[in-house]
């Protein structure tokens, strides 16, 4: 290459598997916005509730878990009244959801304009995780909207964790973000994960105390439970705004240790199945 050349662009491999040139991602961010856009738009395209289905879904969800584990299996939930409860729960595990399966779709769903254009790879599951960040802060909106209500009645008793919100969220993207890109990397070579995954997905959300209290699962069992970092996210959250909820320091800091790790392992594999993986899909 002359020297006197100006390049808008040099290509160069990657030699260390935790290369992130966030200096090429933040070149990119016209095109982070574009397919943050992409997403909120085309996720209820040509459908005729629209964007409202942003707030008909966790509703729905909310009624049936209110009939089905509240008023059938009469599952505790410790005094918080069932409509509140749940939704606080679904509005949590929704975005870690689907954080985590559209990120781990990544190579698959995008082999197309992968092996086309060249742009940094990570800006297709920071957009994901972005626009879902935005379908949080609308169901968010619904969550308020509940609490504010029943916090008028004196139903509950919001605490001074409340402040901890954006670590809670930050922790749930970031580890949807890890998780989703260890599967993504790993699904372009061994198909096979892809039922495992959404098979697995399901059986996590039983395993996270979304449509029950912590304090419902024998003591015995407990430490299995307080495995999964989730877990310590969501109760925190319920112990901020509800006022009822197993709040742990040490639980919480191991879930950011966890999400850590998780991310490191995550763009590591990524990293590496980047460089061939348009052999294998």
């Amino acid at each position: 290459m002359n020297k006197d050349e100006d390049w808008d662009i040099i290509l160069k491999p990657k030699r260390n598997l935790l290369d992130i040139n966030l200096k090429q991602i933040y070149q990119y961010r016209d095109l982070l916005f574009l397919f943050v856009k992409r997403d909120i738009i085309t996720t209820y395209k040509q459908t005729i509730l629209g964007p409202i289905w942003f707030f008909v879904q966790p509703i729905l969800t909310m009624v049936i878990y209110v009939f089905i584990f509240g008023k059938v299996a009469k599952i505790s939930t410790d005094d918080i009244p069932q409509p509140l409860f749940y939704i606080s729960g679904i509005i949590m595990w929704n975005y870690f959801s689907s954080c985590f399966s559209l990120t781990a779709n990544t190579f698959t769903g995008n082999a197309g304009i992968f092996g086309k254009v060249f742009f940094p790879r990570l800006i297709v599951p920071l957009s994901q995780i972005t626009s879902n960040l935005i379908k949080f802060c609308i169901q968010f909106i619904l969550f308020l909207i509940v609490f504010f209500y029943y916090l008028n009645s004196n139903a509950i008793t919001p605490s001074y964790l409340i402040v901890l919100l954006p670590v809670l969220i930050l922790i749930i993207a970031v580890l949807g973000l890890g998780l989703g890109l260890i599967f993504s990397s790993l699904t372009t070579k061994y198909k096979d994960l892809k039922f495992l995954m959404q098979f697995g997905i399901q059986l996590l959300m039983y395993a996270t105390p979304v449509i029950y209290p912590l304090s419902t699962i024998p003591a015995q069992y407990q430490f299995w439970f307080k495995l999964n970092p989730l877990t310590h996210v969501i109760e925190t959250f319920k112990t901020a705004f509800l006022g009822s909820g197993q709040f742990s320091l040490t639980g919480l800091l191991y879930s950011c240790i966890f999400t850590t790790f998780t991310l490191i392992i995550g763009v590591i594999i990524f990293n590496k199945t980047e460089q061939n993986f348009m052999d294998t899909v």
